[in-house]
């Protein structure tokens, strides 16, 4: 199994930054593909940025394109998200995620319901 801790939300102003981390321990030799996802109340989870664990290829979701980063580090198995530029329409509970599915198609990359593994969330208030 695996376990998924993100620490790194707040509260921030419009046009502010923040990292989240994300540490990954566990059974991690077979992820494939990890990234991050959130969740405003009342809306559904979305996925926002992925990255394989194999190739470091990326994927963003349009609304974050050119703002968020996503990286890694695999000697501390951390999963990183730098967000720039931050608005309110960001404020939303973040998580970051793992899979093993290795063949996943890239229309997929981003779908949460193709990641087993999921961290407890962070928080992320951005005010106007």
């Amino acid at each position: 199994a695996m376990q998924l801790v993100e620490s790194g939300g707040g509260s921030v102003q419009a046009g502010g930054s923040l990292r989240l981390s994300c540490k990954v321990s566990g059974f991690t030799y077979s992820v494939s593909w990890m990234g991050w996802f959130r969740q405003a109340p009342g809306k559904e989870r979305e996925g926002i940025a992925v990255i394989n664990s194999r190739s470091d290829t990326t994927y963003y979701a349009d609304s974050v394109k050119g703002r968020f980063t996503i990286s890694r580090d695999n000697t501390s198995i951390t999963l990183y998200l730098q967000m720039s530029n931050l608005k309110p329409e960001d404020t939303a509970m973040y998580y970051c995620a793992a899979t093993v599915v290795l063949a996943l198609p890239t229309k997929s990359v981003l779908d949460p319901n193709q990641y087993e593994s999921w961290g407890q969330g962070t928080q992320v208030t951005i005010s106007s």
